[in-house]
């Protein structure tokens, strides 16, 4: 077992400087395209310089490419992939399988990770990875200590977890809503953060008041470091600190306190963080931290809902208003940060302000106790309006000037601050040269050998000692490294002037500092190349002559419906497990061809669904890259894989599809004339399209039923509220989007407004498209029907286009949207070539 890794985040130089200093073993950042924080990175041409200093500094550089890559994009992709190679990145974080599969062939000995976005929860979808070339796979953050530890038990590879910082309501990879309300994709490096809005709760028609928690969505921020003594022995290689938006400051907190931590908890020893170091820990950016799913499912904790932004440290409440001083009681346990002149603050009001009403804050300027331990709160005239300020009110210290001063130290060194330790040998005699090697102690095989220029004469007065050795060489200024072990062999009294023992350091730990630099000898193919052969092994199908209607239902009603349409096929997506059975039965005896609809997510505790849903031997509807592992070699399953496999390309389609796969649905990020050219290039028989369905905008772990429709923390002492309840959560402009419980007790929230392809239905048949899916959610028997009989009148070509998209506008519940479907005027088909 290895120590794990602490691997920080980097937006740009100052953070990544931040990082180095502060104790990271590893910093990850990305370059200006092709990573998920779209809003900051690296050049490409910046991309060498970054690896040199952060080699030279013992620290490794991972780069990003965590999107999901177009087919026109491919080739810039290949190309790109050989750059970094060349540049001497440590590893390439990927989340698209075909471009990993592909990187893999351009660069046989980069190590590639598995980027959390995709969406990996099981040791099969661990797995799968590996097969394309992936040594290291970073896991969903939804998971406990317990199942990474499970995982990591029949792992073939190397694992990473997040360790701190933010969490993403929706699985990572999982998240349509940027491109449902914005046409911004979460797996394009465009999230919107939809999930930190205000939403109102709707149950069974109602609108159910929740007090301040109107940010349902928008979770408390990761923080394991009481956690460090279980996970260092977990044996994970990596701890991730998630921040790639955040300032150098967070960077240099952070990293500091879980390198601490970390370090302690490997040598057995209990942590020397005091409490003044965790409360500035949450000082410098937290939403309210916590352990959240590390130490397993707390419905109740993930999400507070007060506020979707940066709280910093609770401090007090409001206990009197007065007109020129706000009175508090402080919050206990902040003896060690206490409230003073200079700190920014902020009252919440969430009790009673609006969302959109802004609140009340600004820098205090005095701060006196007023007796019975409350303190009385002063700012400079015009700076807040105690009028809208109330008692009951939170006060929140959102920065703190003693926070930015315990940074500054990693954030702008006078002389570095982390230091590589080397060991020295010296061989000393009279008559020969002075000869030292130099050997980092944590990568040996970097070591450097100078050499005097003359030879050593025999001293008369003061000979040469280990003494005077150790205290010139030590003298390493403004150097990276530091002295750790010296051993000499001085032979004959010689003479070794203090100028020259100074030369001799000097040019040791430039070669030294030379010599890390270096990017490594990697084999690097010609991606052009690469890429042609990978296009050239794609066997597309013919085109599908006769069109099919596939249904999707998610109730007994809406499932009485379907059968009486009698599509060619009735997919089944239930709640109850249990449901399957005679709801499959009554499929069955009208003769219709049933498919069931996998959990978008297999975790090692959810072997029994997959146990059940094998025993119904019925074709599947496969939702994740683990159970998709698991049933690639079983004859007797036919799988259709979905839309959240997130096939963006043809070398992915391509991928997936030699798994067995029947066919394949494309991911959401695709628009209309994107899916019709990939059916064209993989062939339209094996693509089956969503043509009206409310997109998935989010799938959560956490469950809205059970922290606001109960006081249980998990499915095991809930009372299954969403067995008995319908649930929406209505927006701010009055949409109301259905959310729905699965067989693993997470929700999917659904958007409002149902996604339809009519005006682009004529493209994809001419495509050879043949298989056309139809999902419901909230919709009526009634509504199941109209809409799956315009859809067969279109395909049998008893009416148009046109006419089918009329019709559908009279009869969907909230209206109908082209969605992720829309292809912008100016859109033009780049071929891949």
């Amino acid at each position: 077992m290895r120590k794990p890794e602490i691997m920080s985040p980097a937006g740009y130089w100052p953070q990544l400087y931040a990082a180095i200093e502060a104790g990271a073993d590893a910093v990850y950042f990305g370059l200006t395209h092709f990573t998920a924080r779209a809003k900051v990175g690296f050049t490409r041409s910046e991309l060498p310089d970054v690896m040199k200093t952060l080699h030279r500094r013992g620290v490794k550089g991972y780069v990003t490419f965590n999107t999901l890559v177009f087919d026109h994009e491919i080739r810039a992709a290949a190309n790109a992939l050989a750059e970094i190679a060349a540049a001497g990145a440590d590893a390439i974080i990927v989340q698209d399988l075909g471009i990993a599969a592909l990187a893999h062939r351009i660069a046989p000995d980069l190590p590639i990770h598995g980027s959390t976005q995709m969406s990996i929860t099981s040791a099969e979808g661990v797995e799968l990875a590996a097969r394309y070339g992936v040594s290291r796979v970073v896991l969903a953050r939804e998971l406990s200590l317990a199942e990474v530890a499970a995982i990591r038990a029949r792992s073939p590879i190397e694992l990473e977890i997040f360790v701190h910082g933010a969490l993403c309501v929706s699985y990572s990879g999982q998240c349509f809503s940027s491109e449902a309300w914005g046409g911004r994709s979460a797996n394009r490096g465009q999230c919107a953060q939809a999930c930190r809005l205000p939403y109102e709760m709707i149950v069974d028609g109602e609108h159910r008041p929740l007090g301040a928690a109107r940010y349902l969505l928008s979770p408390g921020d990761l923080a394991a470091i009481d956690d460090m003594a279980t996970i260092a022995r977990l044996g994970v290689s990596a701890l991730k600190i998630e921040g790639r938006y955040k300032d150098a400051e967070y960077v240099a907190i952070t990293t500091n306190a879980y390198r601490r931590a970390l370090d302690a908890a490997w040598a057995g020893l209990p942590s020397d963080l005091t409490g003044a170091d965790r409360l500035h820990l949450e000082q410098v950016y937290s939403r309210g931290l916590g352990p959240h799913f590390l130490r397993g499912t707390n419905h109740q904790a993930v999400v507070e809902g007060r506020a979707p932004r940066h709280r910093g440290l609770l401090m007090g409440r409001v206990v009197q208003v007065r007109s020129d001083a706000i009175i508090i009681t402080p919050e206990p346990g902040r003896e060690a940060a206490p409230l003073k002149p200079g700190d920014g603050v902020v009252f919440d009001a969430a009790d009673w302000r609006s969302p959109e009403e802004p609140e009340e804050g600004g820098r205090i300027v005095a701060v006196e106790p007023v007796g019975d331990g409350r303190l009385a709160i002063r700012f400079m005239k015009g700076v807040i309006n105690p009028r809208r300020i109330r008692v009951g009110d939170l006060l929140w210290r959102t920065s703190d000037p003693q926070t930015e001063r315990i940074a500054r130290p990693f954030v702008q060194p006078a002389a570095p601050v982390r230091r590589q330790p080397v060991r020295v040998h010296v061989q000393a005699s009279a008559g020969t040269a002075l000869e030292m090697r130099w050997t980092l102690i944590d990568q040996p095989a970097l070591s450097v050998v100078v050499r005097s220029e003359t030879s050593l004469t025999t001293a008369q007065n003061r000979p040469l000692d280990e003494a005077t050795l150790r205290d010139q060489l030590s003298r390493l200024g403004d150097t990276p490294y530091i002295l750790s072990e010296l051993s000499a062999v001085i032979e004959g009294n010689p003479f070794v002037p203090v100028s020259l023992l100074n030369q001799l350091r000097r040019q040791a730990t430039t070669q030294l500092a030379e010599l890390q630099s270096q990017p490594p000898a990697l084999t690097i193919l010609n991606p052009d190349q690469v890429v042609d052969e990978a296009l050239a092994a794609v066997e597309p199908t013919a085109p599908s002559a006769t069109p099919h209607l596939h249904l999707l239902v998610r109730s007994p009603e809406q499932l009485a419906a379907a059968i009486a349409l009698r599509p060619d096929s009735i997919t089944l997506d239930y709640l109850d497990l249990e449901g399957l059975k005679p709801a499959l039965a009554q499929i069955r005896d009208a003769g219709i061809p049933a498919r069931i609809a996998a959990p978008r997510v297999l975790k090692p505790e959810d072997e029994r669904i997959v146990r059940f849903l094998r025993k119904l031997q019925t074709p599947l509807l496969v939702r994740s890259t683990g159970l998709l592992e698991l049933l690639r070699d079983d004859p007797t399953v036919a799988l259709t894989g979905d839309f959240s496999l997130n096939a963006a390309n043809v070398l992915t389609a391509d991928l997936l599809l030699k798994l067995g796969l029947q066919r394949l649905t494309p991911t959401h990020d695709l628009n209309a004339e994107q899916i019709a050219h990939l059916a064209e290039r993989i062939g339209g028989s094996r693509i089956e399209v969503i043509a009206y369905h409310h997109l998935p905008v989010f799938h959560t772990e956490h469950c809205v039923f059970c922290r606001f429709l109960s006081n249980g923390t998990s499915y095991k002492d809930c009372g299954r509220p969403c067995e008995r309840h319908h649930v929406a959560l209505r927006d701010t402009n009055g949409r109301e989007h259905p959310v729905i419980a699965d067989v693993g007790c997470r929700n999917t929230v659904f958007g409002a407004e149902a996604q339809e392809a009519s005006k682009y239905l004529d493209r994809w048949r001419a495509a050879g498209i043949g298989h056309y899916r139809l999902e419901f959610v909230h919709e009526s028997a009634a509504q199941v029907t109209a809409i799956s009989e315009a859809f067969r009148a279109y395909l049998h070509n008893t009416i148009s286009a046109a006419e089918l998209g009329r019709r559908l506008r009279q009869c969907s519940p909230q209206g109908v949207t082209e969605g992720s479907f829309f292809v912008p005027a100016n859109y033009q088909y780049i071929p891949l070539q």
